[in-house]
């Protein structure tokens, strides 16, 4: 069973590597883009007046600050029209108010960035568990039991202290693009040290989207650089 994903963000950054991240992960598909609530609205119920019709989406990938609506308000005028999809908050906004508001809104999960792709990955994994358990029948109280606490998995608590997202994706198009480069050619790159850009690089190697590996020159120690693998 396939998922079919809408990414609803903003930033465009933040959109390019929570797309990259949907791609990752077996069983989902990314579909559509809307960098506005107003998009999101057009491509969740269509366009009457084009004739133009609502894409097939399974869950909403929906940023809580968007600049022409808020996210809530979003998800209430789906819920208010009819459209039921299953939505997953992924956002900077904390505030009590703000995630009692989500979880009386309907939203199943709640991804508070910055994160890693861990936890990203653990979180739209459970939200599959939980939609293979509750299936299209009538199902008994420990399925349904079973169903919402797939909801609760956990992954990494958040990206590693001092690293920023859009510094990450930054680096990751660079290296994908390059194919392999050292801490100190992507320091260059991105205006960064060396030693910052060789943390982003090891988080990167940590998460298994490259390998590190040593390039021998003819002098001296061989420097580490570091080959991207994510894509595969």
């Amino acid at each position: 069973m396939t998922v079919n994903v809408l990414i609803v963000e903003d930033q465009k950054t933040a959109a390019k590597a929570h797309a990259d991240y949907v791609g990752r992960i077996d069983g989902f598909r990314l579909v559509g883009v809307a960098h506005s609530g107003i998009k999101a609205l057009s491509l969740l119920m269509g366009e009457p007046r084009t004739a133009r019709k609502s894409l097939h989406v399974d869950l909403v990938l929906l940023d809580m600050n968007l600049p022409d609506m808020a996210g809530l308000e979003l998800c209430r005028t789906l819920r208010m029209r009819g459209v039921t999809v299953d939505v997953i908050a992924v956002t900077a906004a904390r505030e009590l108010e703000m995630v009692q508001g989500a979880v009386s809104a309907g939203i199943l999960q709640y991804l508070i960035k910055p994160f890693t792709f861990a936890t990203f990955r653990a979180k739209l994994v459970g939200y599959q568990e939980y939609r293979t358990k509750l299936g299209n029948r009538q199902i008994t109280q420990v399925e349904l039991d079973r169903a919402f606490a797939a909801l609760r998995v956990t992954g990494d608590a958040s990206m590693p202290k001092g690293l920023a997202e859009p510094t990450l994706t930054a680096i990751v198009d660079e290296l994908r693009s390059r194919g392999v480069m050292s801490a100190g050619e992507a320091g260059g790159v991105l205006g960064v040290s060396r030693v910052t850009a060789r943390r982003y690089l090891e988080a990167l190697t940590k998460e298994g989207r490259v390998d590190r590996v040593p390039r021998y020159g003819s002098t001296g120690r061989p420097e580490v650089e570091y080959r991207w693998i994510g894509d595969r």
